[in-house]
């Protein structure tokens, strides 16, 4: 590759200069800090920002979020301490869902063979019910189908079929998810 032809194509934050400046120096930081530990506030700065938050939502300290204005939340979404949200593209993640500590949503990636090294972005879709375990990562333009599970550390770089626990780097299923 040849990083000096570095190829962005089409891709743009999806805001303007002003509101980007704006999240990075205060939003950001407000969202992040462990001095808010009130939910509520961090919920009520995403919105400001352009995120759309369901009810009873839960964030953690050290959730980082690249662009709000490209993250959906459902009710009663819980984001772990130190989860990143690297959100170049949409982020939707429905209603009941569990992202543990440590989980990295990634939503970009390059194209490796070409020399200018393109920029492509896809979005990523965790749907109700799902469990993302610590440290698991999910790549983009995944979708996590109903009440999946991704354990700790797993890596998933393709669809996650509903109600199946996945492992291991890259993940596969290992079984049903049975629920009482």
């Amino acid at each position: 590759m040849q990083l000096n032809q570095y190829q962005q194509g089409e891709y743009h934050p999806g805001a303007p200069l002003v509101k980007q400046l704006l999240w990075y120096s205060i939003g950001d930081f407000l969202v992040q800090t462990p001095l808010l530990p009130m939910a509520r506030l961090k919920v009520a700065i995403l919105r400001l920002f352009g995120a759309k938050i369901g009810a009873g939502v839960n964030i953690k300290p050290h959730v980082k979020i690249k662009f709000p204005w490209r993250l959906t939340l459902g009710n009663y979404v819980w984001l772990g301490e130190k989860c990143w949200i690297d959100n170049l593209a949409p982020v939707t993640i429905e209603s009941h869902v569990c992202i543990s500590q440590g989980v990295y949503l990634c939503t970009g990636n390059h194209d490796w063979s070409k020399p200018s090294f393109d920029l492509i972005t896809s979005p990523i879709h965790i749907a109700a019910g799902s469990w993302i375990g610590a440290s698991a990562v999910i790549g983009p333009g995944v979708r996590v189908n109903e009440k999946a599970v991704l354990t700790l550390g797993s890596v998933a770089v393709k669809d996650l079929a509903a109600m199946t626990i996945y492992s291991g780097n890259p993940c596969q299923p290992v079984k049903k998810r049975q629920l009482l």
